[in-house]
């Protein structure tokens, strides 16, 4: 017998961001986190010591999925940004770098946790306010009669993963398609709530990206020899289907704990058999011609249906169950018992279909709003980054369609924000803090922190040491090389800014980020003729970020807040 121990008593930290420890390992958090950030982020390659998957990605989904966070601080943190990305899909790198900036900001003030708390959640609000107005000129409206917007928003949402390993060809292919795609789940005629659909994605590894292709209906998998035996008849009208979610196999998984009593010299496999012939049976009455089941069907029945010219496809698996509910219309079935006639459904035609190596049933819908991506790369590595991607993209133009508006990106939003939020409190700091209780020294030092944090996310964007500005009109964001002109010289050493929306020939003035400079007013009500001459714009979902601010300043006050911590060691 093994020897008992005694329960440990568990361990109580007070004040846990005082400690050395817990402020460098979250500053290693942040250093790993900011140089994944943006088009020219750096890769990380994650892997454990007893071997399995090595992952290399520069998203945050992947990242913190991988990463062993063990400090309880730390792991509020990342449960946080998970959260979200879980959500929104996007700009879980820009919540979690912009909540790391504001708790090391603030721990740098004399300031008590209660009112840096109080302040960030005026600011936090003061920023909201400013985004969801008519008058932010970083919010563009999305134009339903063009598809520009949604090619940008896409566009920059595969150009921030270097792991797809994309060419310009290939980025604007995979962008064309995942418009497609998406454009094919939504539904031609609207009842009072717009229910979309759903996209498949096939993966296809080895093949060229641009041989990726989107196709209306689903795709399945199976080998030549199925396909040639199982393929029906041409029908002129549609072929009518049953869905099985239960096993058609004969074999008793479902029994449970129960006994199966059975009587003398009665053979249990050609009862069950007997009862699958029935349903076979029924199935050929009721004039079915294509049956699907999640699982196994038995051999005989099979042969059963084949004799009769009805298509029998098994092993589809779970994952694609709600798709082919969506695309029949059939309710899955779930036993062996009589079947309702209207648990069937039917589908326009099913005919096969062949990418590389790879053979498939090809379910053609009537109406349904379900398709298939199927996404080719090269290896592996890229595939899976890949299709993360694509996902990403889906779900970011789904909320778009909920919310019809975008965000500048490059880095301008933030940037904006800061100068509207220095602009702000510079000249209103008297009627804030009459309203709000505090000095305005506290307010003035906690606005600065806020909007240095915020400045502090753009500037994760550059990684080879270049120059990063703000133009003193707009407040944007500008970048140029490490080797460019001197400071005097910056309209020749500039081409746009990082959402590109402007260019550095309007007689614009620049500062340094992060330097000092005296509170200015961005312009806002944003010009329609810049809008318009503009093309090829980065952009940001504007749903996504806008809850990515919300949980990094939530987030951090929640931190900051924290007096003890205390953990079980047993």
């Amino acid at each position: 017998m093994s020897r008992l121990e005694a329960k440990k008593p568990s361990l109580c930290k007070t004040e846990p961001l005082t400690s050395e420890k817990v402020r460098s390992t979250l500053s290693v958090l942040k250093g790993v986190i900011a140089s994944c950030y943006g088009p020219s982020g750096r890769l990380k390659q994650l892997h454990n010591g007893l071997g399995g998957c090595v992952c290399t990605t520069s998203q945050s989904s992947a990242l913190l999925r991988n990463l062993s966070v063990t400090h309880p601080v730390l792991k509020v943190l990342t449960s946080s940004v998970q959260n979200h990305v879980s959500c929104f899909s996007d700009c879980g790198l820009f919540t979690a770098i912009l909540c790391c900036n504001l708790i090391e900001n603030i721990q740098k003030l004399d300031l008590t946790p209660a009112t840096a708390i109080k302040l960030n959640k005026y600011l936090l609000s003061l920023c909201t306010s400013y985004l969801k107005s008519e008058a932010c000129s970083c919010r563009i409206p999305v134009d339903f009669r063009s598809t520009h917007t949604f090619l940008s928003l896409v566009h920059s949402i595969l150009t921030s993963k270097p792991a797809c390993m994309l060419t310009g060809k290939e980025t604007d292919h995979i962008g064309a398609l995942i418009l497609k795609a998406f454009l094919l789940t939504i539904p031609e005629s609207t009842e009072e709530r717009m229910v979309l659909g759903k996209s498949i994605i096939v993966p296809l590894k080895g093949q060229r990206v641009t041989d990726s292709t989107v196709l209306p209906g689903l795709l399945i998998e199976a080998s030549e020899v199925q396909l040639r035996r199982l393929l029906p008849t041409q029908k002129s009208s549609a072929l009518r289907v049953a869905l099985f979610c239960t096993s058609l196999s004969g074999d008793f998984s479902n029994a449970g704990e129960g006994a199966v009593v059975a009587h003398y010299q009665v053979s249990l496999e050609n009862a069950v058999l007997e009862q699958l012939l029935n349903l076979g049976r029924r199935l050929v009455t009721d004039h079915v011609d294509l049956v699907l089941c999640q699982k196994v069907i038995h051999p005989s029945l099979k042969q059963f249906l084949s004799e009769r010219h009805v298509m029998a496809i098994d092993r589809v698996g779970v994952t694609l169950m709600e798709s082919l509910s969506k695309v029949t219309g059939a309710t899955p079935i779930g036993s062996l018992n009589p079947i309702v006639s209207t648990t069937y459904g039917s589908v326009k035609d099913v005919c096969s279909a062949r990418f590389g190596s790879k053979h498939f049933f090809h379910l053609l819908p009537n109406e349904a709003t379900v398709c298939t991506l199927l996404l080719c790369s090269r290896n592996d590595t890229a595939w899976e980054e890949l299709k993360l991607t694509c996902q990403t993209a889906m779900h970011v133009l789904q909320l778009t369609i909920k919310e019809p508006w975008v965000l500048l990106g490059g880095g301008c939003t933030e940037t904006h924000l800061a100068a509207y939020v220095r602009h702000k409190v510079h000249h209103e700091a008297e009627a804030i803090v009459r309203d709000d209780g505090c000095t305005q020294a506290k307010l003035h030092v906690a606005a600065e922190a806020f909007c240095s944090a915020l400045e502090s996310v753009a500037g994760s964007l550059e990684h080879d040491g270049g120059e990063i500005l703000i133009d003193t009109k707009y407040g944007h964001l500008w970048s140029c090389q490490a080797d460019s002109a001197s400071v005097g010289n910056w309209s020749d050493t500039l081409s746009r800014c990082g959402c590109g929306l402007y260019n550095s020939q309007e007689e614009l003035s620049w500062s340094v980020l992060r330097s000092t400079y005296h509170p200015f007013a961005p312009q806002t009500c944003l010009p329609q003729a810049a809008l318009g001459s503009a093309s090829n714009l980065t952009v940001d979902c504007f749903t996504a970020k806008l809850s990515g601010l919300q949980a990094a300043v939530e987030t951090a006050n929640l931190i900051l807040d924290l007096s003890y911590v205390i953990e079980d060691k047993n």
